[in-house]
Order: structure tokens, then C-alpha cells, then sequence
């Protein structure tokens, strides 16, 4: 996490620059270490370090104001309040100068020097490289980890393919890529799960990388039941937006099967001969309703990827 690789050769898009963008939100005691290791990597190509100040409470703007006048590649942007950690990646991608964008965090936890790494893929025409915390030094609270697993098994069935990390927050990126799901890219935390989901849906080439994972500087923001509970709907509803019948084809499947088996009851176990129950009706009336909105919103969804 301290030195940096051989520089490679790069060409394209990375050959014109690198902007790497860093939410700072309440990171006194790590963002300083994140600025110096960051400005010092020697990539080979034309630099820009964004960090986005996402109104601290803390001593993090008088850190930041400090480095500015050390740091030549670094430019704060100021945020008045907090609005969060997607807002703030946002403005990154909008205010960057170069077409090639690299996202970490402000605490330290991630290894600058695999930056290098991350570039060579979207080099090699990846539109997304991620860095996957799969690594042998991987320091995630044993307490986030069974969430973590869930949710990851649950956003690679609804994606249609394996995703080693869903929500890593090292990332290299095409910015057009961004900027094409500007509108439907949240200002919390779960920006990195939505691109993630946003680019497998649709076809978009992602590349994985793996990484270690440091203990953070600093206090988490992450609330575990809240979090989880908002990641899980997130999930389901970013799938409905791109892949609805991955959500809708299940449901819809349960339904078949309470419904055989009200069948089974009213026809074979009640007494008195065959009657249709209430309850079968509705379970009916229920799995005709969910078939027809998965298809009316796969249609709609087909159709505005002609336009």
C-alpha cells in the first residue's frame, strides 16, 4: 500500500490523463496518508486527484486546505452539507478532466498501488475494473460479513453472472459509463452496488481485480440493519429496471405452486366433491396480475433499448 508498480504503457483514453476522485466525509485521520499515496503513484500519464468534501463536521477541510498548497495535482471541491457518499462521487465524475476516472475511499482501507492494475484493464477495453476484496488480507467485520455474502449471492442470480464484490468502493471506469446512469445513480452508499448492477444488466464489459482490504482509519459509516435492509431493495429494484423478469419469473413461479396445490385441496380433499375455493381464485387472480407485469415491463424495457 505504500510503494507503487512499474508504470505500464498505457495507450487510449488512459494515455490522456487519469482523474482519481476521493469522497472525504468526516476522514481526518485517514485522508492525508490517501492524498500523499495517491499523488505520489507514478502511472505514466497525466494526473488529476479530485477530493470531494463532503461537509465534514471534523478537521478534514483543514487537512485538505493544508495539502493544497503541497499537493500541485490536488483540487477540493466543497460540498456545503453532507449529501452523501454517491453525491459526492457524482460531482467527481462531472467535474473531472480526464475521460478515464478511478474512485477509492478516504480511510485508507484500500491499496493505491494495485491503481496501476485496475488501469491496464479498462486499458485492455474494460469499461468498469473493480477491485475485489477477495484477497488473503481481507479485514471486513465478522458482523457485515453474512449480509455482504447474501446480498452478493442475491445481486449475481438477479445479474445472470458471478459477482466477486458488489460493492467495492476502488474502481476504474470509462467516465461515459457513469455519466450515461447519472440519473438513476443514488447519493448514498449505494452507488457502488447500483453501476455495478446498472453495467452486468446491460452488457457492459466489468473486470475484476484482487485485492486486500486494510482496516479503516477512522469510524464507519455504515448502519449494518439499515443498510442491509436498503441494499436488498436496491437490488431487487435496480434488476426490475434493467431485467424485470429476473424478479417477476420467481413470483410468479411461487405462485404456480400455491395455486397447484390449492387446486389439489379443492378438487381431491374436500369434502362433499369437488369446490373451487376463494383462496384459489385469488392466488389465480394473483399470478395472472404478476405474469402480465413482468412481460408489460419487459416489453418496456426492450423497447426503450432500441431507442
Amino acid at each position: 500500500m505504500t510503494s507503487s508498480p512499474e508504470p505500464h504503457q498505457a495507450s487510449g483514453l488512459v494515455a490522456r490523463g487519469v482523474t482519481l476522485v476521493v469522497p472525504a466525509y468526516n476522514e481526518e485521520d485517514g485522508i492525508e496518508g490517501v492524498v500523499r499515496r495517491l499523488s505520489s503513484l507514478d502511472l505514466g500519464v497525466p494526473l488529476e486527484l479530485l477530493v470531494v468534501e463532503d461537509g465534514s463536521t471534523d478537521r478534514t477541510r483543514e487537512r485538505l486546505a493544508a495539502l493544497e498548497t503541497e499537493v500541485p495535482c490536488l483540487r477540493v471541491i466543497e460540498h456545503g452539507h453532507n449529501r452523501g457518499y454517491g453525491a459526492a462521487l457524482k460531482t467527481g465524475f462531472q467535474a473531472a478532466s480526464h475521460e478515464v476516472v478511478v474512485i477509492t475511499d478516504a480511510d485508507g482501507t484500500y491499496p493505491e498501488d494495485r491503481i496501476g492494475e485496475l488501469l491496464e484493464r479498462v486499458d485492455a477495453g474494460a469499461e468498469m475494473a473493480v477491485g475485489a476484496r477477495i484477497g488473503a488480507n481481507v479485514h471486513i467485520p465478522l458482523i457485515r460479513r453474512p449480509a455482504k455474502w447474501a446480498l452478493r449471492r442475491l445481486a449475481s442470480y438477479l445479474a445472470g453472472i458471478r459477482i466477486p464484490d458488489l460493492n467495492s468502493g476502488l474502481r476504474a471506469f470509462r467516465r461515459e459509463l457513469v455519466l450515461k446512469y447519472l440519473g438513476i445513480l443514488p447519493d448514498g452508499f449505494s452507488f457502488t452496488t447500483t453501476i455495478t448492477l446498472a453495467s452486468l444488466t446491460n452488457r457492459h464489459r466489468v473486470e475484476y481485480v484482487t485485492i486486500d482490504y486494510a482496516p479503516r482509519s477512522g469510524r464507519s459509516k455504515i448502519k449494518p440493519i439499515r443498510d442491509t435492509l436498503g441494499f436488498t431493495a436496491l437490488i431487487l429494484r435496480t434488476v426490475l429496471y434493467f431485467n424485470p423478469l429476473k424478479v417477476f419469473f420467481p413470483v410468479f413461479g411461487m405462485l404456480l405452486v400455491l395455486l397447484g396445490g390449492s387446486l389439489y385441496v379443492d378438487i381431491a380433499m374436500t369434502e362433499g366433491g369437488p369446490n373451487l375455493s376463494d383462496k384459489t381464485v385469488i392466488v389465480f387472480l394473483a399470478a395472472v396480475q404478476v405474469l402480465t407485469l413482468g412481460l408489460v415491463a419487459d416489453l418496456i424495457d426492450k423497447k426503450s433499448r432500441l431507442r
